[in-house]
């Protein structure tokens, strides 16, 4: 009967059709004719098929989930009910699925003729799956129409917890209009607090989704079927599994190709990780932006060569003294060339993925990254004064046994500190909210980093571009100075940026300290959740919920035992305390 209720003469169209045509000899089902064939319907959880038989009889065969069509079942419910019951929710506590199987002839009640079995197990790389999402700070539910007690067992055998409740707590909506802005307040707390849902209508997926969102979670949905599509279109990230409906993926935002999910959690890692080198880059990008424009800004407004304390005159220079000081644009291009190859390399930079999902918190990017700006800026026209005044008598590098610069030196002089400075700031920009040396770089940008910082220095030292540019070669002496003026302002600026850090952390600007401390309790959460810590924990819930179901009656049975013996005086009591050991 259950065969009669699929299109048999095609391709099944589900897993259930898949299962009953392949479990029967179908040569006889074509002495039937099928007269209407209405497809599974997620909202009323069964296929009908009406047929004719060889004697001519016309009836209705219905095939779908047992608490349904017992409802229908006028013909033999009254007889049947608790027996069914009882049987269907026994096997449901060992995980087994059952399908109902109806039959109504024409002109009489639906009966139920009986049910089919069968088993349908997690892939071996769901547990898993789940324990690395949960791993990531993804809180994990499960969504499904089966009944409650397959939900659960399904949810013990993942180690998801078992505090399922039924649909039944939750409203019927109508998913094409929108829902009220209180579901959130009304229902979110309820769906926050359990492990999933059992026994529920497409309805309700929308909902619970619905109600997530409008609590601020990012919320991502797996699905496969129709009856999915309204929650994959409303969830933030919609994920049709491999063999869905045309309209599951038409309703997602990822399809995929191949079975399992592990996938999901690898993409979670990934978006994670570019994330953090899109942070890292901005970081270094504002930064570099402002070290270049704001020295050049000030230089041209207050660095005049040829006035007080500098002081330079046309006799020196062999030309006319400028009124403010600029870098030769053929450094600023160097500059750049150099600089844009290594902010490309920052793409395969080695970052750490966040505990929690991500987000833009630009008052804290912006505030860091502009610290780290000024900090090269001040250390640049620093610098500069010192170069400028370097022909002076009492200068700071007449002191220091420098000797006396030229002008082109100077320009030359500059041209390496912004260089090496861009390229220090990135290893100090990588890591906001720590020391430089608080995570390895990645390969690829430290080469490009030690390659642009080397062709600067071999620059400096050998100046190829001749006199029209007005720049000349530093001697060994003068690019050491430079590297050490250059390393020692990078330690300040990473210091000065970590101190920075925790001054924005002590004031919760922009929600900071809140979001560390949720990263840092996530991070705990989840030590007690997976791994051999997680496993400990979660054989001792085993071995409670053993104690509770199994040997707490069997004591309550040798109590009443021992209670009813003594009042009759027939036998000698073992102690009380043995009652465990004779178990």
């Amino acid at each position: 009967f259950a065969a009669l209720a699929a299109k048999w003469k095609e391709p099944a169209k589900d897993a259930l059709d898949t299962l009953v045509l392949n479990a029967v000899d179908k040569t006889p089902l074509d002495a039937y004719e099928q007269l209407e064939y209405i497809p599974f319907d997620p909202v009323k959880k069964r296929t009908e098929a009406t047929l004719r038989d060889p004697q001519g009889r016309i009836f209705t065969v219905t095939k779908g989930a047992p608490n349904v069509l017992l409802a229908l079942c006028e013909g033999n419910r009254a007889q049947i009910e608790d027996e069914f019951n009882r049987t269907i929710e026994e096997l449901a506590e060992r995980g087994i699925r059952a399908l109902a199987v109806s039959v109504a002839y024409q002109g009489e009640p639906m009966k139920m003729y009986g049910f089919l079995t069968f088993l349908d197990p997690p892939r071996p790389d769901t547990k898993v799956t789940i324990e690395r999402a949960i791993e990531h700070g993804c809180d994990v539910k499960m969504i499904t129409g089966d009944h409650a007690a397959i939900a659960k067992e399904t949810c013990r055998v993942l180690g998801m917890g078992t505090n399922i409740l039924k649909a039944d707590v939750l409203p019927m909506v109508d998913t094409k209009e929108q829902l009220p802005k209180t579901i959130g307040d009304d229902y979110g707390e309820m769906i926050e607090n359990v492990n999933g849902f059992a026994q529920v209508f497409p309805e309700h997926k929308f909902l619970i989704v619905e109600a997530l969102r409008q609590r601020g979670w990012s919320c991502g949905m797996t699905g496969d079927g129709v009856n999915d599509a309204p929650a994959l279109k409303r969830a933030d990230i919609g994920i049709a599994v491999q063999g869905a409906t045309d309209a599951a993926r038409a309703a997602s935002d990822i399809i995929l190709t191949a079975p399992g999910l592990s996938v999901i959690v690898d993409a979670i890692i990934i978006s994670r990780s570019i994330f953090q080198r899109m942070k890292n880059y901005v970081v270094y990008r504002v930064a570099c932006t402002i070290q270049l424009l704001a020295f050049f800004f000030l230089t041209i407004l207050s660095v005049h060569p040829k006035e007080a304390p500098y002081n330079w005159t046309e006799e020196q220079l062999g030309e006319p003294v400028p009124n403010y000081f600029v870098l030769p644009v053929i450094s600023l291009v160097i500059i750049t060339i150099l600089n844009d190859g290594t902010i490309i390399s920052i793409a395969y930079d080695y970052v750490e993925p966040s505990p929690i999902p991500e987000r833009w918190n630009l008052p804290i990017v912006f505030s860091v990254a502009t610290w780290l700006g000024l900090v090269a800026v001040m250390s640049s026209v620093m610098l500069l004064h010192m170069g400028l005044n370097s022909h002076n008598k009492g200068s700071t590098f007449e002191e220091w046994g420098m000797g006396e610069m030229t002008y082109g030196q100077v320009y030359t002089m500059m041209y390496l500190k912004v260089s090496l400075s861009d390229f220090l700031t990135v290893f100090s920009a990588r890591v906001a909210n720590g020391f430089a040396t608080d995570r390895k770089p990645g390969t690829a940008l430290l080469s490009a980093a030690v390659f642009a910082t080397i062709i600067s220095t071999i620059l400096s030292l050998n100046w190829p571009f001749g006199p029209a540019t007005k720049m000349e070669s530093l001697t060994t002496g003068q690019a050491v100075f430079t590297w050490a003026y250059c390393i020692a302002w990078f330690l300040i600026q990473d210091l000065s940026k970590v101190g920075l850090y925790k001054l924005l952390l002590s004031f919760d600007v922009a929600g900071l300290r809140t979001e560390l401390e949720l990263k840092e309790k996530r991070a705990l959460e989840m030590k007690g959740q997976t791994g051999v810590e997680g496993r400990v924990n979660q054989l001792e819930e085993a071995l409670k919920e053993v104690k509770v179901e199994r040997i707490e009656p069997l004591e309550r049975e040798v109590r009443a035992l021992r209670e009813s013996t003594v009042d009759n005086g027939t036998a000698r009591l073992m102690p009380s305390g043995s009652s465990s050991s004779m178990i």
